[in-house]
C-alpha cells in the first residue's frame, strides 16, 4: 500500500498549485503560464513535486457529460494516489467530481481549504475558488497525493588511501 502524503507535502502542493494560478485553460495542455486543463493542472504539480509525471494520459474529450461507461479519471487517481473519503479531504488533496448520475468523474481540482479549491475553469483559467454547495454535492472520490520518499542517501565508499611516492 502506497503511503500518503503528509501534512508539510499537501501544504508544498498546495503552495505548487498556487504557481498554477492564471495559467490560461487549454485542453489537454500541462505548462504552466502557458495553458492547462484540470487534468493537466494536477500533472503539471505531480511532476513538479515528485520530478514527473507518473503517466502520459491518452487522448480524452473535453465533454463533462460524455460516458465511455469507465471510470478513467478514478482509475488512473487510484494507481498513483491514495484514496480515501471525500469528508476526510484536507487542503492539498485532490477531489474529483462527477457532473450527473451514472456518468463518470470528469473534473479534478486541488483543495486548498475548507469549502475552497484550485482549478482550471473551463475556458478561463486557473482559479482558486470557494466550493459552491452545487459543486459540492458533485463530489464522487478524494484522493491524497503520496509521500515524497527522500532521495536514498550515496552509497559510502572506501576514502582511497593516497599512494605511496615512488
Amino acid at each position: 500500500m502506497t503511503e500518503a502524503a503528509s501534512a508539510d507535502t499537501r501544504a508544498r502542493i498546495v503552495a505548487l498549485a498556487r504557481t498554477w494560478l492564471g495559467t490560461p485553460y487549454h485542453h489537454q495542455a500541462s505548462l504552466r503560464g502557458a495553458g492547462c486543463d484540470c487534468l493537466g493542472l494536477l500533472r503539471g504539480v505531480y511532476a513538479e513535486a515528485y520530478g514527473a509525471e507518473p503517466e502520459v494520459p491518452p487522448p480524452y474529450s473535453p465533454s463533462w457529460a460524455e460516458d465511455r461507461g469507465r471510470e478513467t479519471l478514478r482509475e488512473a487517481a487510484a494507481r498513483h494516489l491514495v484514496a480515501l473519503a471525500p469528508d476526510a479531504a484536507e487542503p492539498g488533496d485532490v477531489l474529483l467530481f462527477r457532473w450527473r448520475d451514472r456518468l463518470p468523474a470528469k473534473h479534478c481540482a486541488i483543495l486548498t481549504g475548507p469549502a475552497q479549491m484550485i482549478h482550471a475553469y473551463d475556458g478561463h483559467a486557473v482559479v482558486e475558488t470557494w466550493i459552491p454547495p452545487a459543486w459540492s454535492r458533485r463530489i464522487a472520490y478524494a484522493f491524497r497525493f503520496p509521500a515524497i520518499r527522500p532521495d536514498p542517501a550515496p552509497a559510502s565508499s572506501p576514502t582511497p588511501s593516497p599512494e605511496p611516492p615512488s
